[in-house]
């Protein structure tokens, strides 16, 4: 089975009691105008967002943005969809663990647009990574959370995440 089809099955199949309306995934297929507008603007959302805290792109940012995810041979980008709509996505990246000796997981980006939230889509959305996380054999699923999203922090410790012991810092060089 592909990561596709497990994609497409989307987890209303897993989880629908507990998501208030019809969730599914699609891969972004960067040959449609309409997946790469909605990408666009799904990430000037996020960085709109108190949790992104970021000024919006230009359109050549946008550009630049969508050619480089399209062009990165590691980058999985899904959208979230509720009752057909787009209302949030996934960046993730395939990495190596050199500790584990294999491949990992690591979830970049994780977005709801705001008003869609509360209805256990996020829930959905980890539920899917994690399952086609273990359906390829990835030893583990990284990501990063600011310490003061709370709401995210509970989603996360609800499916067993939890800080790295000992505790890593996430440091940053701008060049």
């Amino acid at each position: 089975m592909s990561w596709l089809e497990t994609v497409e099955d989307g987890c209303s199949s897993h989880l629908s009691k507990d998501v208030d309306g019809n969730v599914a995934f699609e891969f972004c297929d960067f040959e449609n105008p309409e997946h790469l507008n909605v990408l666009a603007m799904l990430v000037d959302a996020y960085k709109a967002d108190p949790m992104g805290d970021s000024p919006q792109m230009s359109k050549l940012q946008q550009l630049r943005l969508v050619d480089g995810l399209a062009n990165h041979p590691k980058a999985l980008i899904i959208f979230v969809l509720w009752n057909d709509q787009i209302v949030g996505f996934n960046v993730c990246f395939e990495n190596f663990s050199t500790f584990m000796v294999k491949s990992y997981l690591y979830i970049h980006d994780f977005f709801v647009l705001k008003q869609f939230r509360g209805r256990g889509i996020a829930k959905c959305m980890m539920q899917e990574l994690l399952s086609i996380s273990k359906m390829r054999g990835y030893c583990k699923v990284t990501l990063e959370v600011r310490e003061d999203n709370d709401i995210a922090m509970g989603l996360y410790e609800s499916f067993g995440f939890e800080a790295c012991t000992p505790n890593m810092l996430f440091w940053t060089l701008r060049i």
